[in-house]
C-alpha cells in the first residue's frame, strides 16, 4: 500500500515537472531553445550539442546548453525544449535526441530568422570533419 501511494506521489510530481516548462521559454523577448545535458555528459548530450552548433549556424535565436544539476530535479537529461515545449526527453519522445532536421522543422514552421549567411559549419572545407567528429562521438571510433 505504502509503495502504490509512493508512485503516485511521485508520478504527480514528474506529471507537474513536464506540465511547467523547467526551463527559459524566452530570451531577449526570443524563442529560446533550450539542450538539458546529463553531467558528464554522455553521446546523446554530446550529439545534442552538435546539433545545437548546427542550427546556430544557420538560424538566428538563443540556444543554451545546461547541466541537469541547473534544472529542477526530474527534469530529463537528455532533453530538448523550445518555447517551453518539450521536443525530446530521456525516456520519451527521441529518448532525449534530436536531428538537425526535427529542429530546422520546428523553427521552419515557427518562421525563425536565418542567418544572413550560414556558419562555417556548412562549408565544404569544414563539414567533412565535423561529420567525422559527429560519427567518432556516436561510435567512440
Amino acid at each position: 500500500m505504502y509503495k502504490k501511494i509512493l508512485t503516485s506521489i511521485v508520478a504527480l510530481f514528474s506529471l507537474s515537472a513536464y506540465a511547467n516548462s523547467p526551463v527559459p521559454l524566452e530570451i531577449n523577448g526570443q524563442k529560446a531553445l533550450v539542450f538539458i545535458n546529463q553531467d558528464p555528459p554522455g553521446t546523446r548530450c554530446n550529439t545534442n550539442v552538435q546539433i545545437a552548433a548546427e542550427i546556430a549556424n544557420a538560424y538566428r535565436l538563443p540556444i543554451l546548453i545546461l547541466p541537469q544539476t541547473a534544472v529542477p530535479p526530474l527534469t530529463p537529461a537528455p532533453s530538448v525544449w523550445y518555447n517551453g515545449q518539450n521536443i525530446a526527453a530521456s525516456g520519451g519522445a527521441h529518448n532525449g535526441m534530436v536531428s538537425y532536421q526535427i529542429i530546422a522543422d520546428i523553427l521552419e514552421l515557427e518562421g525563425t530568422t536565418k542567418q544572413k549567411k550560414q556558419g562555417k559549419l556548412f562549408n565544404d572545407s569544414v563539414r567533412p570533419d565535423f561529420d567525422k567528429f559527429k560519427s567518432t562521438i556516436k561510435t567512440g571510433k
